[in-house]
């Protein structure tokens, strides 16, 4: 089933409190404090839309309890509508245009985004790849060290590019070949990061291609075959041997960083990565479409807390 933006779920906060119970409580409501399924709907004036009352530990709940939208006093239509924005655009949607499109403010349309990056962020602890498959890797640069690595003074010559990588963001990434993608963002590139990278995050029973950068020389060794393609000769296939793969994520990301968000902190840049994964993992070429990618969003909400103000220990 598609959804149009003038589903009423966009529009309409019943319709959408429903959509999103049926989405976290795909087979019926329970407490989210102890789990039970005897439950009172509240219902009257004097309660808010939605609020339950759970029979067994006499506590209030709703949909939105233990979710990135807890606490917000924003229309839940309005969050549907942002995470489907952001779910269906290849390569993100900024918070000005969010700002302009749900009528809130920046500073609340920049929380938001956040807080539907934090939902899209999927950890996959099960390794890409296999018997018989292929895993491309490699590593890019995109954006300034926030706390750069000092560099010689060279008389007012212009820096090499191979010193240009210690000011930038390293990121390291592998791709099953046809499948999903692993991205991190590294605080520095080496033959140990990109080895404790790679074997986490796949199988050394895969096929292993790789660019012909030394970093993968040593851990190429431990998978079932480990092949190269030569970019600085400028070969960039040979055979079924290539990076293009890994490369064409690249490239949707850096264009989607230039294009459409301009600027992130250092900080947050490893959410901006996953929010690129995660669209790369659930995308069309895989049978997932925007209203399913951004179905599979909304499911991820749940047990996530994403805040900005400090909360006092005591």
């Amino acid at each position: 089933m598609d959804i149009s933006l003038t589903d009423p779920i966009f529009h309409d906060e019943d319709a959408a409190r429903a959509y999103f119970e049926s989405i976290r409580w795909p087979d019926g409501p329970f407490c989210p404090h102890c789990g039970s399924v005897e439950f009172v709907r509240m219902a009257g004036q004097k309660h808010r839309t939605g609020l339950f009352q759970c029979r067994a530990c006499d506590k209030q709940f709703s949909a939105t309890i233990g979710t990135v939208f807890e606490s917000s006093h924003l229309p839940l239509h309005k969050w549907l509508l942002a995470n489907h924005l952001m779910n269906a655009s290849k390569k993100g949607v900024s918070a000005k245009q969010i700002e302009r499109t749900l009528g809130v403010t920046y500073k609340t349309a920049w929380v938001m985004c956040h807080r539907i990056r934090e939902a899209m962020s999927d950890p996959k602890s099960t390794p890409v790849g296999g018997e018989g498959k292929i895993v491309e890797a490699d590593e890019a640069y995109h954006g300034r060290k926030e706390m750069p690595v000092p560099s010689a003074q060279r008389q007012g010559r212009p820096y090499l590019k191979r010193k240009l990588k210690d000011q930038k963001r390293p990121i390291l990434a592998l791709v099953e070949r046809g499948g999903e993608v692993r991205v991190k963002h590294a605080p520095h590139v080496t033959g140990a990061t990109v080895r404790e990278f790679l074997v986490k995050n796949a199988s050394r029973k895969s096929r292993l291609h790789t660019d012909e950068s030394n970093l993968y020389a040593r851990v190429g060794r431990e998978f079932v075959n480990h092949e190269t393609v030569n970019h600085s000769a400028k070969e960039y296939a040979r055979g079924d041997v290539t990076t293009n793969s890994i490369e064409g994520f690249f490239g949707v990301f850096k264009r989607g960083m230039v294009g459409v968000y301009q600027h992130c902190g250092e900080q947050h840049f490893q959410r901006y990565l996953d929010e690129f994964a995660f669209r790369y993992n659930n995308r069309s070429k895989l049978g997932i479409e925007d209203t399913e990618r951004a179905s599979r969003a909304l499911a991820g909400t749940v047990g996530k807390r994403l805040t900005y103000r400090r909360i006092d220990a005591t």
